[in-house]
């Protein structure tokens, strides 16, 4: 890769108003106390302090700026101290909220992991993590009460299977996801594993990229129902043949949500697999140098697409970074309403079976993780795989053993074949460890479940219900067909209240949109289950045949939608 700008000291004839901490622009200053602490010390560094000084000095060592900064290069943030409610969510500061113990994020990329991996994961749950263990919507593990003392034992057994929690937060490459299906699916367009592998290999840990502006997200896949979601991505490499039939990717860039959500743009490329590698590290190191720096809330790389626009990304990509253009290439096959998961038993392309099955709203324990990895061996699996919709798949199951592993699943309190609410419903950590939140979400998602489960056991629509605790998205809110943003509400009687704002008719695809919000549309949190059952209702009432939820919803006047 020829150096960029920020290495040569010039900068592009092109200039935009002074003062957006763009290193290519020449402006290396930092802007805000993140960017002040990135400058100070590289985050990678921290891990040494964590091992040789903090670990055994205790919490009360730990330097703040590394405590609420640096500790998430290697996937750790302070948790909620107990007892904090959601109104003082915004108003203390971050002294107040932490407690004394850390959540910590297992990076799984690809979502792959082996019997062993898994085993180690949930006993690191079991013997360090009070038992918790949340699958995420990004293929993570996530556990919580993690002592600093513990957590060089932790990275040595993860490493021992070839695990680690490097990047797995801060400003950052995060995870790199992929289809769990990858190798195997009967109508893939291309394994992305070894480009899965690449990109981890050659970049992930590397100075080049550990300080970006913001965190920056990747997936990598060749699934034909796209199950990644390439669309919210801040860079995606989606499978697709060109002309020739020659199988290779697309290139978006630019999507996420949070507060201000964006869908990425399409760069119009097709990226050879050899490729995929030095394509990623060009997009990387253009957020890099010329991401917005000065504001934390427009420092994602979407912002940069927004203002530059696709054409003018590609460009500076093939001519700065890259050196070469890459050819114009087709874009994905995308079909309407197709659900975007791998829940149940179906066929491989190799005669065997893969089982996926679904845990409520993603939590599960240690114990049971433990369970799971003894299941998979004994029906003949070395292969598990995380999903970005907080489901597990087991792979490699024989035809005449599915109906026994699904059993044996289904006593953990798994289930193969789950209802519609059971399947479709999400949830992010929320208030119970989250300092961002303001109100609860795992144990509310799990008990509406239940609800809808009684109230409407016969429906199958496949619609999404997607619990935030707070306005960050990191429960996909915008994009579910029914999503939830917590907040503090006023109650029949006059009280402040747990409750959420409902975005309706959110989803990708064909017809990619953000749900909308209608006026005063809210609901407290013990009304929740009142008022899904009272909109799946006049939905089913009144959907056209072969009718979508998100469509109706669009069509749908605004009293029925309340």
């Amino acid at each position: 890769m020829p150096p960029s700008s920020a290495q040569t000291g010039s900068a592009p004839a092109k200039t935009r108003r002074r003062g957006d901490g763009q290193w290519a622009l020449g402006y290396r200053e930092p802007l805000n106390k993140n960017e002040e602490n990135k400058k100070n010390d590289d985050g990678l560094n921290v891990r040494d302090r964590i091992i040789n000084v903090y670990s055994k000095a205790g919490f009360d060592s730990i330097d703040p700026a590394d405590l609420r900064g640096r500790f998430r290069w290697f996937g750790l943030y302070t948790q909620r101290a107990p007892g904090i409610d959601g109104g003082k969510t915004a108003v203390l500061s971050p002294e107040e909220l932490d407690d004394r113990y850390f959540m910590m994020r297992v990076r799984i990329d690809g979502g792959r992991l082996s019997a062993a991996q898994l085993r180690a994961v949930a006993e690191i749950s079991r013997d360090y993590a009070r038992d918790t263990a949340d699958i995420t919507d990004r293929q993570n593990v996530q556990y919580h009460w993690i002592r600093v003392e513990d957590v060089p034992a932790i990275w040595e057994k993860l490493e021992s299977v070839g695990l680690s929690t490097t990047e797995a937060c801060g400003d950052t490459p995060r995870v790199v996801l992929g289809c769990p299906l990858a190798g195997v699916a009967e109508d893939e367009i291309i394994d992305a594993s070894p480009q899965v592998q690449q990109v981890h290999d050659d970049h992930i840990g590397s100075p080049l990229y550990s300080n970006l502006p913001r965190k920056f997200k990747t997936s990598i896949a060749g699934c034909s129902v796209h199950c990644v979601n390439h669309e919210i991505n801040d860079v995606a490499f989606v499978g697709v043949r060109d002309e020739n039939g020659e199988a290779g990717y697309d290139l978006f860039v630019g999507g996420g949500l949070s507060t201000n959500p964006m869908f990425a743009a399409r760069l119009g490329t097709f990226v050879r697999p050899d490729q995929v590698s030095e394509v990623w590290a060009g997009v990387a190191a253009v957020f890099r140098d010329y991401g917005y720096r000065r504001l934390r809330t427009r420092a994602r790389i979407k912002f940069l697409i927004k203002e530059w626009g696709p054409e003018k990304f590609r460009e500076v990509l093939e001519e700065e970074y890259l050196g070469y253009g890459l050819p114009d290439g087709p874009g994905p096959e995308l079909d309407e309403g197709v659900r975007r998961d791998h829940v149940g038993v179906h066929p491989q392309r190799d005669g065997n079976y893969y089982v996926g099955f679904a845990p409520k709203v993603g939590r599960v324990t240690g114990s049971s993780l433990v369970r799971v990895a003894e299941i998979a061996e004994a029906h003949g699996s070395d292969r598990i795989r995380t999903t970005v919709d907080q489901k597990l798949v087991i792979l490699d199951i024989d035809g005449d053993r599915t109906d026994a592993i699904t059993a044996d699943l289904e006593a953990e309190g798994y289930e193969v074949n789950p209802s519609v609410f059971r399947r479709q419903t999400m949830a992010c950590t929320g208030i119970e460890f989250c300092k961002l939140a303001i109100v609860e979400t795992k144990d509310r998602g799990a008990a509406l479940i239940d609800e809808l489960e009684k109230r409407l056991p016969d429906f199958d629509e496949p619609v999404s219900i997607n619990l935030n605790g707070c306005p960050n998205s990191c429960a996909r809110i915008q994009v579910a067909d029914i999503g939830l943003k917590g907040q503090l509400v006023m109650d029949e009687r006059g009280e402040q209240v747990e409750g959420y704002q409902i975005h309706l008719g959110g989803g990708m695809g064909l017809s990619p949109s953000f749900g909308k919000k209608v006026r005063g549309l809210k609901s407290t949190a013990d009304e929740l289950p009142d008022y899904i059952e009272r909109v799946l209702r006049r939905f089913r009432a009144q959907k056209e045949e072969g009718e979508t939820f998100a469509a109706w919803a669009a069509r749908a006047e605004d009293e029925d939608l309340k």
